[in-house]
């Protein structure tokens, strides 16, 4: 039929723009309810959100169709709509709003002609489109709404599906060429040519067999939502672009729309891609479709746009777009297609194609070849050596020095060693060229061009550069102990310098290894099943960090780094307490290996010296020490130490707190973070007090000075029932709940009320001390209190397995009439050197007063955050020990506790280790090294600001 609308015959489509008074009178007329109005935009229809007069909730949406689109279309739009309802019900769908008089939908006779008004379900929810940041769980999500809807409407068929709109991609390049001509601007008239003869050029040898079906064609970030407090979206809204098209159009519409948001890049997109293809099952000729129809989107979107803006300069909606739409060309031209294709198909788990082999012979003779190690776990990186820039020089000069002609450090394989900007890292970590040194003036074999110091190498599609020597090749004579790059390309296209993990595979594939031109290919990477392997092995509930992790296998400082390169912040590490790979941890424990590494039973100095090193950072009176290997054994001897001390089995502790694993330690532990039967699965002989937190705790505020004389009196109760505590259990400083400090005078008084019916007092140190609070070297200083058994660990071992409880002697005594006491390798030789050397590094550089001052910057920096988003109720601790804590709301408290692991999430993408602790899991605890510099905590503020500001 010809009387469906054809873009083509209406170029120039101006939106309606009724007045807000005429919308009043016509609906009134039309619809019998008289409405206030709020306008919306849209790129060609007029849409307005109404509400009953006087109302605040909306009565729907009111669309104004293009008077361009007949009534055979509009029927069409609802009928799909309702065709998505009932075949995919999980989708949420608009409806035609019911009034007085019916359906709310008729012609209206208004100022600009016969115009369609409709007024359309309100849709609970908010699109995407306010979402600068879209977290992969949501990409999936949109990708699945996009599935379920081409699903929905596979078989759906209506005459008015024939029109021809300018969204459907079977048109856009006859929409391009439409649209081009009338672009003013000369540099983006060729930017939008140059990307739409590519994709054309790709998309031509399939367009003949894609499948056709009808389809939304619009599933995108504007058109979807999610309900209140979802956080993937489910509503799909305005079938205003409903047709005929390409089947694979609408993921390539959908992926499109991902690409303008925060951070996005083309790689972002694949989880929206497998979600669709599990529902549609893409061809091979539609995943060669859809980079190109990608492409020719973005340059439609463009065209469009600013099309739409010269011809209606009050459109506001067309305006703002204009910066997000050439964002999206701007990023599906910034791979080639080839190299998209390809990762798409990896990401789909489809078969990829051969690697792109090297068909002539070697360009150069590689003679004695040395391929250099340069990745995460390479020696070479060793002690720093990675940040250094002559690494890589020296080790090459070593090579040829020893008689190798040709010294290699190779392509696609990470590169860890040179960098020298650690932070803020990327992703894009997997080197794409070859790092050649030789040992002799070298003749390149074939033709080849030489201009400005790069020689290129060229045969049929082939293209290798060499560059990098000093000064101009003045031949083809590469010159001998020079860093050389080459890299080697196809089609004119040559790799950026890095590709990211996921792109590289892709990469290689198209353009293949630049080893194999010199005859040094190198071997391609295996596929690391290492976290199914941990899966298999590990009992699973020994869990990680993260759903999917990184996997780690270096650190540095405050750095840890992944097998790809990747250099990450760790911000959550008290355990590395000196730093990650301390040169001088690992020397005394290095040496010490050499020397004796034997059970803790053997007479050896080492012990003794360390136990006169701690029991020093301790006041008069401490002069007995314990070694175990981790903070559990520390806690649960302390316990056992106090019973035995005071011949009673009872122990209060504090609720909210987590002391360890083991029998003991668990059975004080009552954080329902850790165990969620905590608190009702306790042994009789443990006796709760409440959580001393002065922020969201029984008493705030001014009214914390409440905890202490309530703790005390039930001590008190139990000492009057015939049952006084052998000891009082709690951490000096609230680390658990996220490094909060206990009340002023709380330890001074309860520890008073313990001892008075004979009972010892027990603080457990593991994480906050040893100079992590930075005005206090222990918790308890804090409260200037002093307590009577010790327990530490984590910090005291700088990553080795060591723990420590020190007390007076007579405590420690009476725990003898019990039996003895050993720990096999608490205090080895070894672990006794490194805590050794971990004392002596916080000592000599200054570590208690690097938290103090890095640690007071930090802080801060976080209450200013605080200031500019409500999520941060407040900022806790001290030193290097703080806690972020994220809420709802500000009266209530109420815990942002899936917006605090979604937050812990975006921070891994942009290089920051963050992880949630307390029992509403919604505080950052932010424990890094002690070394952590300045300009480190303020790349952690920088990306939570971003964070905060851009989504999650």
């Amino acid at each position: 039929m010809t009387d469906f609308f054809d873009y083509f015959a209406h170029v120039d489509l101006p939106t309606p723009t009724l007045s807000d008074e005429e919308v009043q009178r016509l609906f009134v007329e039309t619809f019998g309810i008289e409405v206030d109005v709020q306008p919306l935009g849209s790129q060609q229809d007029q849409n307005v959100r109404v509400f009953e007069r006087g109302s605040t909730t909306p009565l729907g949406v009111l669309k104004l169709s293009n008077p361009a689109f007949s009534e055979a279309e509009i029927d069409m739009q609802g009928a799909a709509a309702a065709t998505v309802a009932q075949r995919s019900p999980h989708v949420r769908v608009p409806r035609i709003v019911d009034g007085p008089r019916g359906a709310m939908s008729a012609w209206w006779k208004s100022s600009q002609g016969p115009i369609h008004a409709r007024v359309i379900e309100n849709v609970s929810g908010r699109t995407l489109m306010g979402s600068s940041y879209l977290s992969p769980a949501v990409v999936e999500g949109l990708g699945a709404l996009s599935g379920a809807v081409s699903a929905a409407l596979a078989d759906f068929t209506h005459p008015a599906t024939s029109r021809v709109l300018q969204w459907d991609l079977r048109h856009a390049e006859r929409v391009i060429d439409t649209l081009l001509p009338l672009e003013p601007d000369p540099e983006m008239r060729d930017i939008v040519q140059r990307a739409a003869d590519t994709a054309r050029a790709a998309l031509a040898p399939v367009k003949a067999s894609l499948p056709i079906q009808t389809g939304h064609f619009d599933v995108t970030d504007d058109n979807v939502l999610r309900a209140p407090g979802a956080t993937v979206p489910d509503a799909v809204i305005d079938f205003g672009d409903t047709c005929a098209s390409w089947r694979v159009g609408e993921i390539a519409v959908t992926v499109s729309s991902v690409l303008h948001h925060d951070g996005a890049s083309p790689e972002s997109t694949f989880p929206a891609i497998r979600a669709f293809d599990r529902l549609r099952d893409l061809t091979d000729d539609e995943l060669i479709a859809l980079w190109p129809l990608v492409v020719l989107r973005g340059a439609v979107l463009v065209l469009s746009g600013r099309a739409q803006v010269r011809l209606d300069e009050e459109n506001e909606y067309a305006t703002v777009a204009l910066d997000r739409e050439f964002r999206i060309l701007e990023q599906a031209i910034s791979v080639p297609i080839p190299v998209l294709t390809a990762a798409t198909r990896a990401a789909l788990g489809r078969p990829g194609a051969p690697e792109r082999a090297w068909a002539g012979p070697s360009i150069l003779s590689s003679g004695r070849h040395v391929a250099l190690d340069t990745t995460t776990e390479s020696p070479l990186n060793d002690g720093g050596a990675w940040l250094d820039t002559t690494t890589l020089d020296h080790a090459a000069q070593r090579a040829l020095d020893a008689g190798a002609d040709m010294v290699t450090a190779p392509a696609w394989s990470a590169r860890l060693t040179g960098e020298t900007d650690p932070l803020p890292s990327t992703t894009d970590t997997i080197p794409t060229d070859l790092l050649l040194w030789l040992a002799a003036p070298t003749r390149i074999d074939g033709e080849a061009v030489v201009a400005g110091g790069t020689l290129t190498w060229t045969a049929g599609e082939e293209i290798v550069t060499i560059s990098g020597a000093s000064g101009d090749l003045a031949s083809t004579v590469l010159p001998a102990r020079t860093r050389l790059v080459l890299r080697r390309g196809v089609d004119g296209t040559m790799p950026s310098e890095r590709a990211t993990p996921a792109l590289a595979a892709a990469w290689r594939e198209v353009a293949g290894d630049p080893g194999a031109a010199i005859g040094v290919p190198t071997p391609a990477a295996a596929d690391d099943d290492s976290l199914a392997r941990r899966h298999e092995v590990l009992a699973e509930v020994q869990e990680h960090y993260y759903a999917v992790p990184p996997r780690i296998e270096r650190g540095w400082r405050e750095h840890l780094i992944d097998v790809h390169g990747r250099v990450y912040l760790d911000m959550v590490n008290n355990v590395a307490s000196v730093g990650h790979a301390h040169p001088h941890v690992v020397a005394a424990g290095s040496r010490q290996m050499h020397l004796l590494n034997t059970n803790s039973r053997f007479h050896y100095r080492a012990i003794i010296d360390y136990a006169d090193r701690i029991a020093a950072t301790l006041p008069d009176g401490f002069d007995t020490v314990f070694f175990v290997n981790s903070g559990s054994e520390a806690t649960d001897l302390a316990i056992r130490l106090a019973m035995a001390a005071t011949g009673r089995p009872d122990i209060v502790a504090m609720r909210e707190a987590y002391h360890g694993w083991t029998y003991a330690s668990d059975a004080v532990s009552t954080s329902i973070a850790d165990n969620p039967n905590a608190l009702a699965t306790r042994p009789d002989w443990v006796h709760t007090v409440d959580a001393a937190n002065s922020y969201r705790g029984k008493h705030r505020g001014a009214d914390a000075v409440n905890y202490a004389p309530e703790a005390a009196a039930v001590i008190d109760a139990l000492a009057a029932s015939g049952h006084p505590a052998a000891g009082f259990i709690t951490e000096t400083y609230f680390g658990n709940a996220g490094g909060v400090a206990l009340p002023d005078g709380y330890l001074t008084e309860v520890y008073a009320a313990i001892r008075r019916h004979g009972g010892l007092a027990i603080a457990d140190e593991v994480q906050v001390g040893y100079g992590r609070l930075g005005e206090w070297f222990w918790g308890f200083q804090q409260q200037d209190a002093v307590p009577d058994i010790v327990a530490v660990a984590k910090s005291i071992g700088g990553g080795q397995p060591l723990g420590a409880v020190i007390t007076r002697r007579e405590v420690a005594d009476r725990y003898r009439n019990g039996g003895y006491f050993f720990s096999s390798t608490g205090g080895s030789p070894v672990s006794a050197t490194i805590g050794t050397a971990v004392l002596d590094v916080i000592e000599q550089e200054g570590l208690q007063e690097n938290a103090r001052v890095v640690g007071g910057h930090l802080k801060r920096r976080l209450g200013e955050l605080g200031a500019t988003h409500d999520l941060i109720g407040t900022v806790h601790g001290s030193g290097l020990y703080l806690g972020v804590e994220f809420i709802r709301d500000h009266e209530t408290l109420e815990p942002a506790t899936a917006e605090t692991a979604a937050i812990c999430d975006r921070l891994l993408e942009l290089g920051v280790i963050m992880q949630p602790t307390g029992d509403h899991q919604n505080v950052l605890k932010v424990k890094p090294p002690l070394v952590i510099s300045q300009a480190s905590v303020d790349v952690f503020v920088d990306a939570l600001d971003r964070v905060l500001t851009t989504g999650y």
